[in-house]
């Protein structure tokens, strides 16, 4: 049986001390093995490149746009009426049909009509003939005047029955002359070229002149009108491009994303409305394929002017600071600078430059809340935006 050596207290002491710093010294160890610091972290060392969203800047020509809600207005609407009383004989068109102007629509019983129109000629001839017949009698009688057979009184009576039966007469031409037009009214025929909406008559109902109902209703769609509004401010940019000739206006639908047509701006209403400070204008469209329809609401692009050579940038990357509006630019190293700059006015998702940046350089569109001058960026693609000729408003104007 092996026997421990014997160790003094003191040594105890010391040995104890030895065994307690050899674990620490392996846990430091083992801590320092599994946090050791990356390259990147080191002192010295550059940090990372932060990810962005890059662009590159434009020249080119720029259209200037003006927008406003609208809605669509036939260009010409008619209702049709009877003028006469009597019962509908004929309707000669289909509901949604198009139409010609003259085209016979609906035809009234014309036989009432043609008996008064025959009884008023009836009247002329008889009229007529009673003056021919006084005009005979009165020769023969001034012959006897003037052997002294009868009084000068009785040849003027009878001088003076020509004027009644001459009025007699006018009156039945005029009597002819109505007969006649109750009869074209009987004939309901289209005043303009158009599309005819849901009949309210049907044949056989029997229609009153007092009774003021619309028979049908008769639009005009080709061509067709647009009137929308603008802000007043911008009437006075309009007026003085519409000095060089008719402006071009484009119908958005609702959502203003599909093109409807296009057409030329008519007129400027003559007074601003002061509850909303716009005014109202009229552009006219040939609507040859029919995407417009009365009533509808569009959205109005009204093509100011067009702008050469302009520089142009998505609106993300403008920046505005205390000294003024600025942009980051990235050079060929990928290191952002901030560059100011000067808008001449924002437009959708585009800006146009008046001056400071040249065509063809990057600019940062996203993540610009993690930069400063003078970092290392990673340029990704940026986020689809608006084209730069799309209509719309414009934001901003210097």
């Amino acid at each position: 049986m092996k026997t421990r050596p014997f160790l003094r207290p003191g040594k105890r002491k010391i040995a104890a001390l030895l065994g307690y710093g050899v674990t620490l010294a392996i846990c430091a160890a083992l801590v320092g093995c599994g946090s050791r610091p990356s390259k990147s972290a080191k002192a010295g060392g550059p940090p990372p490149a932060v990810p962005v969203g890059v662009a590159t800047v434009k020249e080119g020509d720029f259209d200037v746009y003006l927008t406003g809600l609208g809605s669509v207005q036939a260009f010409n609407t008619v209702s049709l009426k009877t003028r006469i009383d009597g019962q509908i004989m004929q309707v000669n068109f289909q509901e949604g049909q198009d139409v010609k102007q003259g085209d016979l629509l609906i035809l009234i019983d014309p036989r009432p009509y043609e008996v008064a129109l025959a009884q008023a000629q009836a009247n002329l001839e008889k009229d007529e003939a009673q003056l021919t017949n006084a005009k005979a009698q009165y020769e023969r009688n001034k012959v006897l005047y003037e052997q002294g057979v009868i009084a000068k009184q009785d040849l003027d009576t009878m001088e003076a029955s020509f004027g009644t039966y001459e009025g007699t007469i006018a009156s039945d031409k005029a009597a002819i002359d109505s007969a006649k037009l109750n009869l074209t009214y009987c004939r309901i025929v289209s005043p303009i070229n158009g599309r005819v909406g849901l009949r309210q008559v049907d044949p056989g109902n029997y229609v009153t002149a007092a009774g003021g109902t619309a028979m049908l209703v008769i639009t005009q769609l080709h061509p067709i009108a647009v009137v929308f509004t603008l802000p007043e401010d911008q009437l006075q940019q309009v007026f003085q491009q519409m000095k060089s000739g008719a402006l071009e206006v484009d119908a958005y639908s609702r959502d203003d994303q599909t093109k409807l047509g296009g057409g030329k701006l008519l007129t400027i209403n003559n007074e601003i409305d002061q509850t909303t400070g716009t005014v109202q204008l009229k552009a006219i469209f040939d609507n040859l394929d029919n995407t417009l329809w009365p009533n509808q609401f569009v959205n109005a692009h009204l093509l100011l002017k067009k702008m050469k050579d302009a520089i142009t940038a998505p609106a993300s990357a403008l920046q505005r600071g205390p000294d003024g509006n600025f942009v980051y630019t990235v050079d060929g190293q990928n290191v952002v600078q901030m560059q100011p700059v000067q808008l001449a006015l924002t437009q959708g998702a585009i800006s146009v430059f008046s001056s400071g940046l040249p065509a063809g350089a990057r600019v940062v569109t996203d993540g610009q809340e993690k930069l400063q001058a003078g970092m290392k960026v990673a340029p990704q693609a940026p986020a689809h935006q608006r084209s730069g000729s799309s209509s719309g408003s414009i934001g901003s104007q210097l």
